[in-house]
């Protein structure tokens, strides 16, 4: 006997001004099951999504949750069905414990807050499902993949049933997104449903029991894992076979355009976060940062873009000494920056597609005309650079954040590209992106790089530095501790530098700038 769907959604359609979201989507969902939303970043699945937990009501269409036709109002009524859904961004406070915030996410039960019965159950669930965590660690201690566990463990203290995962290893590393996901896999095991939303096929093809890929709003198949192939998965998302990787042309550097020597930085006493930094980037070079998360890769990018101060040691641009310039004196000298943190760093969530696109330029011509913005010229460009860049948005005065966060990455590569820099500062581009954005970033860095931009590219993804990169640096506590021409590293060579340990790789090492 055919088992019946915990979740049916008939005919879903949602429409924004500009722009049909989801159209007449038909989902099936059973217990026991992951089910991968997978599509390109904008392709409609988070809002479906949206629209099953009670945020969004649905233009047209009907839910039904376990055989029983339901009206959604709010998450709340989503919540007392058994739904439960973790979002990219989290809802944690930084200041209370891991215990507390639980405490917050679930119904008062009288004048006490019984944390010790909350850390107890916690214990319990963190060992059914492999999700380890210190009940009485402060949020703002915890690691992002400590916290994603924590978002997690929210949902299953309120005995939610089916899940709903927005994107939960895009800020995660390759090792917690692995434990991540053996978690998931845990929880379908034990009879729980599970969305995962995806655009990472080889996650997708690791655990999903079923694969619905959504593309501009429809959705184009559903496939059981065991008959589906990246190959196909690809196509479907974007319409069209991928082109072949990037390859790197071979090239001449030119001159020196950065110079870092012996830089320090030092936020506390006892703990230096960059210690003795020293490399040369050339004109037309792509010099790859490598490295476990967390061992000093942000600094590097926050110092070299004037926004972390040094402590010691020299930084020239072009022969120009810049130890000590601010992030305005570094943009006028013509570097750009692509921070991990595309929306806390890098765009203003509640500002406009336009006005983010104009942040860097609107006091220069051919944008300004003395005090004044030449607004026809500026929404020219704007709505230029969204079709070169591939951003879906309804206009160029949506609020970026209420964009995909592909869009939002596509749209942050769109103003630093256009800038025409002599330095670009990249860390983690293609972080979040689907594969046909991914493939588009990629080309776009290569691009760069035979016009003569000199190009710092942070990433934790081998595969793509040694596609991309001229020489690759990594870095282990906050300390260069090897650089290694890409067209010779190995993952072998390349991993015993991030542990730290030059003896295992010592005659792979490239000379060190002097």
């Amino acid at each position: 006997m055919t088992p019946s769907p915990v979740v049916a959604l008939s005919g879903i359609t949602k429409r924004f001004p500009g722009i049909v979201a989801n159209d007449a989507i038909d989902l099936e969902v059973y217990a026991g099951e992951i089910h991968a939303l997978l599509g390109e970043n904008g392709a409609g699945k988070t809002t479906l999504m949206k629209i099953l937990y009670g945020l969004y009501r649905p233009d047209a269409g009907h839910i039904c949750i376990d055989g029983q036709a339901v009206m959604l109002r709010s998450p709340q009524d989503a919540i007392r069905l058994g739904l439960g859904m973790a979002f990219q961004q989290f809802s944690l406070i930084p200041s209370l414990t891991v215990a507390e915030n639980i405490a917050l996410a679930v119904p008062s039960s009288g004048l006490r807050l019984r944390l010790h019965d909350i850390a107890v159950r916690l214990g319990t669930l963190s060992q059914r499902y492999g999700l380890p965590i210190d009940p009485w660690t402060p949020v703002w201690r915890l690691s992002v993949g400590e916290q994603q566990r924590v978002e997690l463990l929210k949902l299953l203290y309120r005995q939610a049933r089916i899940l709903i995962l927005d994107e939960p290893t895009s800020v995660l590393t390759p090792l917690e997104a692995r434990g991540f996901l053996r978690a998931i896999q845990a929880m379908a095991t034990s009879g729980l449903a599970v969305i995962l939303i995806s655009h990472k096929m080889d996650e997708v093809l690791a655990v999903a029991h079923r694969i619905t890929v959504l593309r501009r709003g429809r959705a184009v198949v559903t496939v059981p894992r065991s008959e589906a192939t990246a190959a196909d998965l690809a196509r479907a998302m974007i319409g069209r076979d991928l082109r072949p990787p990037p390859t790197r042309p071979l090239s001449a550097p030119g001159e020196v355009v950065l110079s870092v020597r012996d830089v320090s930085v030092r936020e506390q006493p006892w703990q230096p976060a960059l210690h003795g930094i020293s490399f040369d980037l050339r004109q037309g070079e792509i010099l790859g940062i490598a490295g476990v998360a967390g061992n000093g890769q942000r600094e590097l990018a926050e110092v070299l873009v004037g926004l972390r101060r040094v402590t010691a040691g020299s930084m020239s641009l072009q022969g120009r000494d810049v130890t000590h310039a601010t992030p305005r004196e570094m943009i006028r000298l013509g570097v750009g920056y692509i921070p991990e943190d595309r929306l806390g760093s890098g765009l203003i969530p509640q500002a406009s597609i336009l006005d983010n696109l104009l942040l860097k330029e609107y006091q220069h011509p051919p944008f300004a005309y003395g005090p004044f913005l030449r607004y026809r010229v500026a929404c020219a460009q704007a709505s230029r650079l969204l079709s070169a860049f591939q951003v879906t948005a309804p206009s160029l005065h949506t609020l970026v954040g209420t964009l995909s966060g592909g869009s939002q990455q596509r749209l942050l590569l769109a103003r630093e590209f256009s800038t025409q820099p002599i330095l670009l500062i990249a860390a983690h581009p293609t972080r979040g992106l689907d594969a046909g954005a991914i493939e588009h970033v990629q080309h776009a860095l290569l691009e760069q790089r035979q016009r003569g931009c000199a190009i710092l590219l942070i990433s934790e993804d081998l595969e793509e530095l040694v596609a991309l990169c001229d020489r690759i640096a990594v870095m282990y506590a906050g300390t260069i501790s090897g650089i290694v021409s890409a067209a010779g590293a190995d993952p072998a060579t390349l991993g015993a530098l991030m542990t730290g340990d030059r003896a295992l790789c010592r005659n792979s090492l490239a000379e060190m700038p002097r």
